[in-house]
């Protein structure tokens, strides 16, 4: 496991390093180990890029798609969960199956609608590709955290005369939180990190750190040390806050739900 985990980390600590190295350094055979850090290259990244503007458009999307998502899905997942039908089955499956639809294959037909809609280059417009695009996934999730629910604790509380809405709210959800949340944050990391979209249907208003990081690839050729730069301060938010949330990203669920 150790090992596993260091090989995942090493291009993020590469990454890190080669930022606080001159353009010549990050780019020498052999490697330089040892070196003079200079902070450089994000003076440049600032100078060039509106880095808040990027990181507030960033957490607008991510954060506002991931709330969308899961105001569509917990009604949704509650209804296949305790309500299955003949075809729940089929419809899960659908869902997941419009995953592996390539991306570019529906890129015309989005842009022309959100170009008609005039939602090109908005956030909101990226809040609605980003809810579209996690939804399967986020079903998915709450349908099996939901599946795995004590059925005796809904009956005690239809008997109490809770109705489909009191249920949701006051026992499914209370009892789902850790479902719930380390839903919410694989949808905000995914949204975070989604670059195809945000290259295609932003210029500059909307623009994520994703495609700030973009940028710093030009037909003269990459700036190894700049777009470790711009790459570092983009990941670091999100790493730190995946790093504080990582408890609830794997919590269990429901444990001694039924006394």
């Amino acid at each position: 496991a150790w090992t596993i985990a260091l090989s995942l980390f090493l291009p993020i600590l590469w990454m890190f390093i080669s930022s606080f190295k001159t353009q010549l350094q990050a780019i020498s055979v052999p490697p330089q180990l040892f070196f003079e850090p200079t902070l450089e290259n994000f003076s440049l990244v600032q100078e060039r890029s509106d880095y808040m503007k990027h990181a507030l458009n960033s957490v607008v999307t991510s954060f506002g798609a991931t709330l969308l998502a899961l105001v569509i899905a917990i009604p949704a997942a509650y209804s296949m969960a305790f309500f299955p039908g003949k075809k729940t089955k089929d419809i899960l499956l659908w869902m997941l199956s419009t995953k592996m639809l390539p991306a570019v294959g529906v890129l015309m037909p989005i842009y022309l609608l959100l170009r008609d809609n005039d939602l090109l280059d908005t956030r909101i417009g990226l809040i609605i590709i980003f809810t579209l695009m996690n939804l399967p996934i986020v079903v998915w999730m709450l349908f099996s955290f939901f599946k795995d629910l004590p059925k005796e604790i809904l009956e005690a509380g239809r008997m109490d005369g809770a109705s489909p809405w009191g249920e949701v709210t006051r026992i499914v959800m209370p009892l789902s939180v850790g479902g719930i949340a380390s839903t919410a944050l694989l949808s905000i990391i995914l949204c975070w990190n989604e670059a195809f979209w945000s290259l295609n249907l932003t210029a500059a208003e909307a623009s994520p750190l994703t495609a700030m990081i973009a940028s710093y690839s030009s037909p003269e050729g990459l700036f190894w040390a700049k777009l470790s730069a711009a790459s570092t301060l983009a990941c670091a938010p999100i790493v730190v806050f995946g790093w504080f949330c990582q408890k609830q990203l794997v919590q269990g669920l429901t444990f001694g739900a039924v006394k």
